[in-house]
C-alpha cells in the first residue's frame, strides 16, 4: 500500500513538474514570439517618410552706391520670382530603441529631426545696372541666402511640417497599438507613452 501511495505521489509530482516546465516553455516561446512580431513591425516603420510642397517667393532686389559722396547714386535692381520644391523628410531607420523582453518593455531613446530640403528655381526680371554698380557674383549669392531664408521660414510655418508630423504619428501609431494589444509598454526618453502625441512632447 505503501508503494502504491509513494508511486502515486511521484507520479503526480512528475505530472505538476512537466506541466510547470512545459508552461514555462510556453510563455518563453509567447514572449520569443511576440518580441519577433515588435521586431518586424519596428523595421516596418523604419521608411523614409516624405511630405512635398511648392512654393513662390517674389524678391525685389535693390542696391545703391553713393558716388562721389552723396552727389550721384549707381543704383541696380532685379526683380526675382522664385519657384521652389520643399520636402520634409523623416528617417525613421534612425530611430534609437531597445527591447526588454524581461520587462516587455520597448524603450524609444530617440527619433530622428525632420531633414528640411528646399530647391529653388530662380527666374530674374526687369535686371537694371549702372556702369558704376553692375551686377555680380555677390550680388546673386546675396538674392539667394535671402530669398533661401525666406522660403525656410515659410516652410516651418507652413501646413507642410504639421502634415509630417501626422504622418510620423501615424507611423509611430502602429508600434503603440501593436505594444498595447501584445500587453508591451511603450516607453519614450525614459517617459511611459500614454498617448501616440507623447512622440512630439
Amino acid at each position: 500500500m505503501k508503494k502504491v501511495l509513494a508511486g502515486a505521489i511521484i507520479a503526480l509530482a512528475s505530472v505538476l513538474i512537466y506541466r510547470s516546465c512545459a508552461e514555462h516553455q510556453e510563455e518563453k516561446s509567447l514572449l520569443k514570439e511576440s518580441s519577433l512580431l515588435i521586431q518586424q513591425e519596428l523595421k516596418n516603420v523604419s521608411k523614409l517618410i516624405v511630405t512635398e510642397g511648392h512654393f513662390v517667393e517674389v524678391y525685389n532686389y535693390a542696391d545703391s552706391k553713393e558716388l562721389f559722396g552723396s552727389i550721384l547714386t549707381a543704383d541696380k535692381k532685379a526683380l526675382v520670382v522664385v519657384n521652389a520644391e520643399a520636402t520634409i523628410a523623416y528617417d525613421l531607420s534612425k530611430i534609437d530603441y531597445e527591447l526588454d523582453q524581461a520587462e516587455k518593455v520597448i524603450r524609444i531613446s530617440s527619433i530622428p529631426e525632420p531633414e528640411i530640403k528646399i530647391n529653388p528655381d530662380f527666374e530674374y526680371y526687369d535686371v537694371s545696372a549702372d556702369y558704376f554698380n553692375p551686377f555680380n557674383a555677390e550680388d546673386y549669392n546675396a538674392i539667394k541666402e535671402n530669398v533661401s531664408a525666406s522660403l525656410r521660414k515659410k516652410v516651418e510655418a507652413s501646413s507642410l511640417k504639421s502634415n509630417a508630423e501626422n504622418r510620423l504619428l501615424s507611423e509611430l501609431s502602429r508600434i503603440y497599438v501593436l505594444s498595447n494589444s501584445m500587453g508591451w509598454r511603450l516607453q519614450f526618453n525614459g517617459q511611459q507613452v500614454s498617448e501616440v502625441s507623447n512622440f512630439l512632447d
